[in-house]
């Protein structure tokens, strides 16, 4: 852990010139004296995932004035995997990544912040934040987006998804619908905004995030429209706060039995193959090699039993109904055998001392 926060990071009269800049911007030397708490918000009205996050950064915010925090937000870029594929700009989808850890710690560092609250939801933008979390080491909490709702039932399945409307254009390819009625899929398979509703990598990213210890228990399947998204990003908020004030960092949690964690958690609820190229990035921000990671896929890909089956693994159940379910942490009670439970978190407890409570 880190020394806990004592007095305000612009006080001394070194930063003077720090100072002056802040109270431009309508900052008191009282709002100076407390944790500044970064807000990083990838709010894009391109990306469906990301479309509702202004809302989220403000209650975040809230919550950090509420806890005693000073709250100071800042844009991040989101790139949408969904509307990138099919053309040339599938070429910028995992650079993007590392754009988004770049920017997230040129911002945290170049400004002194005390702490950051990441409000992400899709593919490559919550990998790029989590990677940011571990190279920084300061105080972090990762805040997702959460899923979007299920659309009307199609193709077999219970609820359709972003991925109905594949499966419509093939069909209509061979002629066994028509034009206008796959265009009435394209109305009705994304209802809601929020990450897509399948068990793919943004909701499979955000679960890790959780399991790592990085979210709040219980909120990474929030879906995106519900009441409890916004109580979540209040809390958050809070919690990032309670951090900066206990000296509890990113690697206090981002450890080699924490990641050992979230690999265990994927496999057991059938998450994207895409997380562990993600996985191998973040660990190497702890100085982890590879090899090693890989070696925990190996292991826990054998030994790791499915016992929560999520669309695609499922026709009938998508990402709002395992949040239904219990989300992460009725995974985590049923693996707590299996798990790292002294895993320090964001809550300042370990893993089964939330778990207990």
């Amino acid at each position: 852990m880190q020394k806990k926060f004592e007095s305000g990071t612009f006080l001394p009269d070194s930063l003077i010139s720090c100072r002056t800049l802040y109270k431009a911007n309508g900052f008191s030397n009282d709002d100076m004296s407390r944790p500044i708490i970064g807000v990083c918000n990838s709010f894009t009205d391109i990306v469906p995932g990301h479309r509702h996050l202004k809302e989220l950064a403000e209650q975040v915010k809230y919550g950090v004035y509420r806890a005693g925090g000073t709250p100071v937000e800042f844009g991040c870029i989101a790139v949408c995997d969904g509307v990138c594929t099919t053309h040339s700009g599938a070429r910028y989808s995992l650079p993007s990544r590392e754009l988004v850890a770049d920017s997230i710690e040129t911002m945290a560092l170049a400004h002194r912040l005390d702490g950051l609250v990441l409000i992400g939801s899709c593919d490559k933008t919550v990998p790029g934040m989590l990677m940011a979390a571990a190279r920084l080491d300061i105080p972090c909490i990762f805040l997702a987006g959460g899923c979007m709702l299920g659309g009307q039932s199609f193709g077999g399945k219970r609820k359709s998804d972003s991925t109905s409307i594949e499966e419509a254009y093939g069909m209509y390819q061979v002629g066994k619908i028509s034009h206008d009625v796959l265009e009435d899929i394209t109305e009705l398979c994304c209802p809601t905004v929020g990450s897509c509703q399948h068990m793919a990598t943004a909701n499979s990213m955000c679960c890790m995030a959780e399991s790592l210890g990085l979210s709040l228990p219980g909120s990474a399947a929030i879906p995106a429209v519900y009441n409890d998204r916004l109580r979540a990003a209040l809390l958050s908020g809070e919690a990032a706060v309670h951090m900066v004030l206990e000296g509890i960092t990113s690697r206090d949690i981002i450890t080699p039995e924490a990641i050992r964690n979230a690999i265990m958690v994927l496999m057991a609820t059938g998450g994207s193959t895409n997380c562990v190229i993600h996985t191998l990035a973040i660990a190497h921000e702890i100085g982890l090699d590879s090899k090693t990671v890989m070696g925990w896929f190996e292991e826990y890909g054998n030994s790791i039993p499915l016992i929560c089956r999520i669309n695609p693994a499922s026709k009938e159940f998508d990402a709002e109904d395992f949040y239904k379910a219990g989300g992460i942490p009725e995974v985590q009670r049923q693996m707590k055998p299996l798990l790292y439970n002294d895993c320090m978190t964001v809550t300042g407890k370990t893993i089964g001392e939330n778990a207990a409570s």
